[in-house]
């Protein structure tokens, strides 16, 4: 048997002896939805077939559904229409100070290598610091957004002394290209993208500004019915984060193939992307609480938020 398959069948085993009690007490649901971004290794994974292969012996479906960035997945999961999501770390905080019903399920740390502020190659702006007065795109509500405002903040410039392009990343890529905005915030797989196709330079990289974290974002009522179900998920993600990890080539691959992203593009992000799936420690939720902190205090969330108050304690191997 190879390795992959063995891996598999032993998912698929573990989820049977450990759902299957939970699902005799209490309703396992027709199907998962899972919200999805360009960036990860998430086609990857569908072409394994890894969700599935624990799941639909349970009876239930994998559903997957690819939205263009974060904001409109946490909405979608606010709404019950996803149950799981992938994200960013600007796009919790500004649902959970909207109220929305999620939770945290999992943390990836990042790096800090796959999002950046870039300018044009020719561009005057070669500091942090020469980006006052400047036209910014960023997408609204999303890690890049969060990049933006520590950057700003990290060289003692006011979000009042920028101009503001809240833009969609599509949207931004065409204005990046006419020159209609000076700079923008963006994360992979357009940054690597802007950086081959247009030649783009790099200002600062989220590691040089803050520590990033994404997340594996659920809904606050299906957590609260199916832990059991929630637990595998995170379970599974992980296992596949190990894989990932080890074989870039293939996990490019199935990005390039799913996407239409030029492959080399592809291959630049994921060769600085990591991929490891972990529960929220205190240092995990102390920095999603910086976050928070820095948007409450320029005013682009309406109140205060305690990040904690929305953690979903996951324990790998319960």
């Amino acid at each position: 048997m190879r390795r992959r398959e063995f891996i598999k069948l032993s998912l698929g085993t573990v989820a049977l002896t450990t759902l299957s009690p939970v699902a005799r007490a209490e309703a396992v649901p027709k199907e998962i939805r899972i919200g999805t971004q360009k960036g990860g290794f998430f086609p990857a994974v569908r072409q394994r077939h890894s969700l599935e292969d624990v799941f639909q012996p349970l009876g239930v479906e994998v559903k997957w559904i690819d939205f263009q960035f974060g904001p409109p997945l946490l909405e979608a999961i606010n709404v019950g229409s996803v149950d799981f999501g992938y994200v960013g770390d600007a796009p919790p905080i500004f649902a959970q100070a909207a109220g929305a019903r999620v939770r945290y399920a999992a943390a990836v740390k990042q790096n800090g290598n796959t999002q950046a502020i870039i300018v044009p190659q020719d561009s005057p702006i070669k500091t942090l610091a020469d980006l006052k007065g400047k036209r910014i795109a960023f997408g609204k509500g999303s890690s890049a957004h969060n990049l933006l405002v520590a950057a700003l903040e990290k060289a003692g410039i006011a979000w009042s002394d920028i101009t503001p392009a809240p833009l969609a990343p599509a949207d931004a890529t065409a204005a990046f290209a006419k020159g209609s905005v000076d700079a923008w915030s963006i994360w992979d797989p357009y940054l690597a993208l802007a950086e081959l196709k247009q030649n783009a330079r790099v200002i600062a990289f989220d590691k040089d500004v803050h520590k990033p974290n994404s997340f594996y974002i659920v809904g606050a009522d299906f957590v609260e019915k199916h832990p059991a179900l929630v637990g595998r998920l995170n379970s599974v993600f992980a296992s596949e984060g190990v894989w990932a990890n080890q074989h870039h080539e293939e996990v490019a691959k199935a990005q390039a193939e799913a996407t239409g992203v030029d492959i080399e593009a592809v291959r630049r992000f994921v060769d600085r992307s990591v991929y490891n799936v972990v529960p929220l420690d205190s240092g995990v939720i102390a920095s999603q609480q910086a976050v928070a902190d820095r948007f409450a205090r320029l005013g682009l969330i309406p109140k205060e938020i305690n990040v904690a108050e929305i953690v979903w304690r996951w324990t790998p191997g319960s």
